[in-house]
Formats: structure tokens, C-alpha cells, sequence
């Protein structure tokens, strides 16, 4: 599940403290910094680009960014940028400085800074307020905007060819758009649809300053397959209502997109296959089996567990992470169990909404006050779970057990994990997929367990989702290559047969 539209996140956000938004940490590696200066500029104003980390405990860090400007009549104005949730802008609401002392607020989160210039004005210490929390932050004056190094980003021209897609999904107010890779030569090559994970998703799956699909499409047709990736309805350039969709809607455009492929004369029909990360691998399983043209599927990080056992195991690896005690992540347990069982009960959506609210609010008053401005829920961020709790969305995945398509799927499949997944632990869910594909008599199956890697596929510490951004790899080689070499080898036995 994608982090900024993780489900673990929104409903285990009391584990966490309210430190931006949206709601992520992040934990010290060893990489630089996003920018470096050789020398620390002076200046004479605060008007200029500053750099800052907050650090709310020894094991957690926030990289910021501030762009600061002066209007025509002198006021001061600009935004915080959160350089490890892929450049998140938060306006700054209030901008002052009077002798050297700096007041600065983000209204949109409910922070404020307040510090003091050093002599030369090159640093800014003070302390950063949200939420009942109060924590040091020093910005340092730096020459530019930092810039985040994203090395495997392939770069134009590329040696292959590149086209625009436009995909009728069913409905007159469905239109997918999307970019379609084709290898060099005239084919007919063997293809892939690249399908997202939860969220609101671009067709580079865009997540906290990577470009996952781009990186993994570029690999895959450089290697001689060609790739379909769409912007998910109601995303980018394409229309409909990704609100209201629920898996029986994704399953649709992605079948759509499979029929749009095989329809083309530089594709193979029969050698045209599903790849699903994250929520997408559930979605892969479930178009496989309601249609013959899906030759093979490919899960990175996909689900084997029912969905229910999955969230509670996200929520408690996150918090662990995160440095949460066993008690704070038994409550959590206690809680997600039991809006879970309202969710799964209630029918109406407004009574849904009041009883998930009730069940908030009541394990918010049985906190102490050092428990709750620890964990810093703003009312704003309470009715987003609620919103998100009651969705139809949420209400089909929760209740789903990808045993039983797992079980039908009888077309070749390759489910790979990274060891310190977080989100999808790969101990559970590459066991439970080769058990059900087993179950179905499937045995054209392989399961690959990365070690060091986490859910984006990223050589990682330890995993935890704050990483994701400060990581400069997008997708680790060995992956990219063991996921073109299967298909590849996968599609040629395929064709050989007919």
C-alpha cells in the first residue's frame, strides 16, 4: 500500500506524531543530506532558500526546506517544502522577523516556528510547535533549492519508442491515459500493464519523490517489453471518479487496457501479462481469473494474507519502527479490530461514520494529556480516517481474502517481496500465495524473498516507510532484472506452444 495513502498510516495514525503533512517521519541513513553547501552563505535577510531537519527522537528525522520571498510591498511570504515526502509544499501562512526574532506559521498543519538569527544570518534556531509537541529546529541559509538525486530516472532520448495512449474502459466517462513503451524491431513482443498500488496513483506511480513505473518500464522495454502504464481514473489525464471506484472498477480498466494491448499489431496477443504492486497485486489475481487473455502475472509486494490479518500486522511493524511501546500498539490492535467490525457490520455510511467517530474519540479521552499531544491528531485528520474508514473502497478490501482467486489463477506467476516490507510482510504473504496458487494445482509459480529491500523495493535500514524518500535508488537492479528475465523466458515458452 502507497505510503501517502497508506492504510496502515490513516488508520494507525495515533501511533504517530503530527509533525507534517501528510502524516510521515522519517529515520537518519547514512546519505548526504538533499543539498550540501561547501560554505554557508551569509545574507541579509531571511528572503532566500533555508534547509532544517526535525528531529522529534533519537531515531527520527524530517528534512525541510524553506522558500522564502519578499512581495512588492515588503511582506514576507513562502512555503515549507518536505523534501523526504517527495517535495511536499506547505504554505506558510505568516512570515515576520523584527531584530534578528522570527515568527513563522503553517496554518494547513497548525505549526509555527519561532527563533533567532545568528550574527552573520546565516542559521535560524528556534523551536518548531505542532500539536502540543515542541521541538528544535535550526534552518541553515543554503545557496538553491535542493535537489534530490533520482539516478536510475532513465533520460530522453530513449532507444526505444514512446507513445501517448488514450483507453475507453467500459463507460463513456471512463478514458484512461497513459503511456505505452515499445522495444525496438517490429515485434511482436510480449507486454505487460503496470497497475498501481492504493491511492490515487499518476502512471509513474509517483510516491515520495520516485517514479517506481517509470523506472521499472524504462528497465523492462529496454529488455524487449513493451509496457502499458495508465493514470488511474479520475488521475492525471485521465477521467472518472477515482472517489468512488472500488476493486470491481480497477479490475475493469485493467482488463480494458490488456484488450486495448492485444488489439495492437506490435504485441503478441497471447504473451500480453498483468504486473501489480502492492494493492495491484490483489487487483492482478482477480482480472486473471475473469479473463483468458492475461497470459502471466507478476506481484511486487503483493497480498497472500486476508486483508483484515494484513492491516493489523502493517499497523504494528510501522509502529514498532517508529519506536512504539507494546502497549501503545496493543491499543492500536484493540482499536483497528474494532472499527474494523464496524465497518464490516454497519450498512449505512453515516451511521458507519458516527460509531467509527464514537470509537476515535473515546480511546482519545482515555488518554493522558502527555498521550495525546504525543500523538497529535488535529479534528481534520480524525474525519480523513473516518472519510476514508467508510468508503466503498475500503469497505471491499477489508473484507477480502485472495485465497480463493489465488486459487483460480492458473496462468504462470511471479510474486517477489523485499525482506523488511513493512507494509506487506513477505514472510506471510509469499508463503500464503504459494500455498493458494498450490491449493489450485498452480505450480508454474516462483517466489523470490529480497533481503534488505523494503515495500518500494529499495536497499533500505529498516524498512520504515520515512525512508522511502531519502533513499536515492527508485527499484534495487537485482529486481528489475529478475522481474524482465522471468517474463521474458515466461512469454518465449508461451509462444513456442502456439
Amino acid at each position: 500500500m502507497k505510503t501517502h495513502g497508506s492504510i496502515a498510516l490513516m488508520l494507525a495514525a495515533w501511533l504517530l506524531a503530527a509533525l507534517a503533512s501528510p502524516r510521515i517521519q522519517s529515520a537518519p541513513l547514512a546519505d548526504p543530506p538533499a543539498q550540501t553547501p561547501s560554505s554557508t552563505p551569509p545574507g541579509t535577510g531571511l528572503v532566500g532558500h533555508w534547509q532544517g531537519s526535525l528531529k522529534p527522537a533519537p531515531m527520527l528525522e524530517l528534512r525541510l526546506a524553506l522558500e522564502l520571498t519578499k512581495g512588492p510591498a515588503g511582506d514576507l511570504a513562502g512555503v515549507m517544502v518536505s523534501l523526504d515526502q517527495g517535495g511536499v509544499r506547505i504554505p506558510l501562512t505568516h512570515v515576520s522577523e523584527h531584530d534578528g526574532a522570527v515568527r513563522i506559521e503553517a496554518k494547513s498543519i497548525g505549526g509555527e516556528f519561532e527563533g533567532t538569527l545568528n550574527s552573520d544570518r546565516s542559521e535560524l534556531a528556534g523551536q518548531w510547535r505542532q500539536a502540543g509537541q515542541s521541538v528544535p529546529l535550526t534552518w541553515t541559509r543554503v545557496s538553491g533549492p535542493p535537489k534530490l538525486s533520482r539516478p536510475q530516472e532513465p533520460k530522453k532520448p530513449y532507444p526505444y519508442t514512446e507513445e501517448e495512449a488514450r483507453i475507453e474502459s467500459g463507460t463513456p466517462t471512463v478514458t484512461l491515459a497513459g503511456t505505452l513503451t515499445l522495444p525496438q524491431g517490429s515485434g511482436p513482443h510480449p507486454a505487460v500493464v503496470l497497475i498501481t498500488g492504493s491511492g490515487a496513483q499518476d502512471r509513474d506511480e509517483a510516491v515520495m519523490g520516485h517514479r517506481p513505473f517509470l523506472v521499472l518500464a524504462d528497465s523492462l522495454t529496454r529488455r524487449g517489453i513493451a509496457v502499458l502504464r495508465c493514470d488511474d481514473r479520475g488521475v492525471g489525464k485521465s477521467t472518472g471518479d477515482f472517489a468512488r471506484a472500488t476493486a470491481s472498477d480497477f479490475i475493469q480498466d485493467t482488463l480494458a487496457q490488456v484488450t486495448w494491448l492485444a488489439r495492437r499489431p506490435e504485441i503478441n496477443p497471447r504473451t500480453v501479462g498483468l504486473l501489480g504492486h502492492s494493492e495491484g497485486g490483489i487487483i492482478a489475481p482477480r482480472a486473471a481469473v475473469q479473463s483468458t487473455n492475461v497470459a502471466f502475472i507478476v506481484l511486487l509486494a503483493g497480498v497472500g494474507v486476508p486483508m483484515e490479518d494484513l492491516l493489523i500486522r502493517q499497523g504494528q511493524d510501522i509502529g514498532r519502527v517508529m519506536g512504539a511501546d507494546e502497549a501503545t500498539l496493543a491499543r492500536n490492535t484493540a482499536l483497528q479490530h474494532a472499527i474494523f467490525r464496524v465497518v464490516r457490520e454497519e450498512k449505512d455510511a453515516a451511521a458507519m461514520e458516527t460509531r467509527i467517530r464514537q470509537l476515535i474519540n473515546e480511546q482519545i479521552a482515555s488518554q493522558t494529556e502527555a498521550q495525546r499531544n504525543a500523538v497529535g491528531l488535529t479534528d481534520a485528520m480524525i474525519e480523513g480516517q473516518i472519510r476514508m474508514a467508510s468508503s466503498p473502497w475500503f469497505r471491499d478490501l477489508l473484507t477480502y481474502d485472495p485465497h480463493p482467486t489465488l486459487r483460480a489463477v492458473k496462468c504462470p506467476v511471479l510474486a517477489v517481496n523485499g525482506e523488511k516490507d513493512l507494509q506487506v510482510s513477505a514472510r506471510d504473504n509469499l508463503a500464503a500465495i504459494r500455498k493458494a496458487l498450490a491449493d489450485g494445482g498452480n505450480y508454474n509459480v516462483k517466489t523470490i524473498e529480497f533481503p534488505s529491500l523494503n515495500h518500494l523495493f529499495q536497499t533500505c535500514k529498516t524498512g520504515a516507510i520515512s525512508e522511502y524518500g531519502q533513499i536515492e535508488e527508485t527499484c534495487h537492479p537485482a529486481v528489475l532484472k529478475e522481474v524482465s528475465t522471468w517474463i521474458l523466458s515466461t512469454t518465449a515458452r508461451i509462444a513456442a506452444r502456439n
